[in-house]
């Protein structure tokens, strides 16, 4: 954590580091664990950490160069030499070394990413 001071000496906003974020978020996610008491042992308002928590479950939290990586892509067209036709608008099929992932239509963003995290490991 980073306190600014200002020339009179009063406390300025902290700065939280991002992996200082995640690791209280995670603190918090523990079987059992209390928000408020988490909070109180990193002395941030518990407030401030249901903010991190929700982006933490959008994906907010992560080091920008692990947001940013990239997925090799292959591009088949199995689906016509299976017979299999998509009945909707849009047909993804994600396989990685943990599984595989088929769907159909027009997942949102935040579901599709935890599936490919959750693949990824």
């Amino acid at each position: 954590m980073v306190v600014a001071r200002t020339e009179s000496g009063r406390r300025n906003r902290r700065r939280w580091p991002l992996e200082l974020k995640r690791e209280i978020v995670e603190a918090t996610l523990v079987a059992g664990a209390s928000v408020s008491v988490v909070a109180r042992a990193y002395d941030v308002n518990a407030n401030q950490v249901f903010s991190w928590r929700r982006k933490y479950q959008r994906g907010l939290l992560e080091a920008a160069a692990r947001r940013q990586a990239l997925l090799p892509v292959r591009i088949t067209d199995e689906a016509h030499a299976t017979g299999y036709r998509a009945r909707s608008a849009g047909w993804i099929e994600v396989e990685l070394a943990r599984g595989r992932v088929h769907l159909e239509g027009a997942p949102d963003p935040l579901t599709l990413r935890l599936v490919l995290e959750q693949l990824r490991g």
